[in-house]
């Protein structure tokens, strides 16, 4: 894998342009903190673009914080642990598309097509700023990518053993492992 790459940030849709950004536990705003910083590869702006036709889906137009070069749900897992600038920060739990009404056409081409992007949670607070590469610090999980836990949530749903799996692991976001035992419970 190429060294990650944050190329924009954008907090509340707006881009950051080249300041140094103060990043806290709850992201740029008051997040939770499981989920404080959702990152979205930026490749994956063309194949909306170019394969369903959705030219008003750009870099900031879902919320992301984090614009990503060289990262996608096959390389990215659960617990990987990044430094960027001065913060620290660690994949939680692949994003879940909103199901809005006006959205869910989209929510659910995201879900199938397995672009969902994913979260960090922040270790170590401090400055970020666009166009800063990302060092690999730790990979607990590699069993664990962002395409793997899509495809347990979203596709493999009867799989129980998978969902086990998945529920053990620690540094899975708690609400994604209490969906899992949920489901071992036979709640769906």
């Amino acid at each position: 894998m190429e060294e990650p790459y944050v190329h924009k940030i954008f907090i509340e849709k707006v881009e950051q342009k080249n300041e140094k950004i103060d990043l806290r536990k709850e992201g740029f705003s008051e997040n939770d903190a499981e989920k404080a910083i959702f990152a979205y590869p930026i490749k994956h702006y063309m194949f909306w673009q170019e394969e369903v036709d959705a030219e008003s889906i750009d870099m900031g137009t879902l919320g992301e914080n984090f614009s990503i070069l060289e990262m996608d749900e096959f390389t990215v897992c659960i617990g990987d642990t990044f430094k960027i600038g001065d913060a620290i920060i660690q994949v939680s739990q692949p994003f879940q598309p909103y199901w809005e009404l006006d959205k869910m056409r989209f929510a659910k081409q995201m879900v199938q097509s397995g672009r969902t992007g994913w979260y960090f949670r922040v270790l170590q607070e401090g400055y970020v700023q666009p166009e800063s590469d990302m060092e690999l610090i730790d990979q607990p999980y590699p069993q664990w990518s962002i395409a793997a836990c899509n495809e347990i949530m979203f596709l493999d749903k009867e799989d129980l053993r998978l969902a086990d799996d998945l529920a053990s692991c620690d540094l899975l976001a708690k609400e994604w492992r209490i969906t899992m035992k949920k489901r071992l419970r036979g709640i769906f």
